[in-house]
């Protein structure tokens, strides 16, 4: 019975997320000219919220590619530090902090390590500074869209309008 209730609340709310929706403007922020996807979408969800839906976001090389050679992405750490860079810069065009992030995907190449990009995910998260967390699903993947990169993480964050 727990789980039909559940259920139905969901469906009742994702109801009333796509009439809130279609009742207001969805946003469209950032990404490339000309490319094929934005950096963050904002969904009205009534009630005065915005859910937004932050695309993923890979490391900087520490090196760019040049001569031949392959970039040069720096260890688990300095991607990890180099994602959340880059992804704070996105959702600060759309007002966003990491305060505001309700859940995140990460997606790890196969040679990243774990341990060290969660040593730095707990400099972001769960401090004194910023203490809340978001639900959070990570998974190990054959590789990224940017040959050699080892991170990419996108988010789901909520705000009151």
């Amino acid at each position: 019975m727990k789980i039909k209730t559940l259920a139905l609340a969901a469906t009742v709310a994702l109801c009333g997320l796509a009439t809130a929706a279609s009742a207001q403007e969805i946003s469209r922020i950032g990404g490339a000219p000309g490319g094929p996807f934005v950096a963050i979408t904002g969904v009205p969800m009534g009630g005065g919220m915005t859910m937004y839906f932050v695309s993923g976001a890979l490391p900087t090389p520490v090196t760019p590619p040049a001569n031949g050679q392959p970039a040069n992405w720096g260890d688990t750490t300095a991607q990890t530090q180099s994602v959340f860079a880059n992804i704070k810069k996105s959702m600060a065009t759309a007002g966003l902090t990491l305060g505001d992030v309700v859940k995140a995907t990460v997606y790890m190449g196969p040679d990243l390590v774990f341990a060290d990009m969660n040593k730095v995910w707990l400099t972001e998260f769960g401090t004194a500074a910023q203490p809340n967390k978001p639900a959070r699903a990570a998974f190990f993947v054959h590789g990224l869209a940017a040959p050699g990169a080892q991170l990419e993480i996108e988010f789901i964050a909520a705000k009151k309008n």
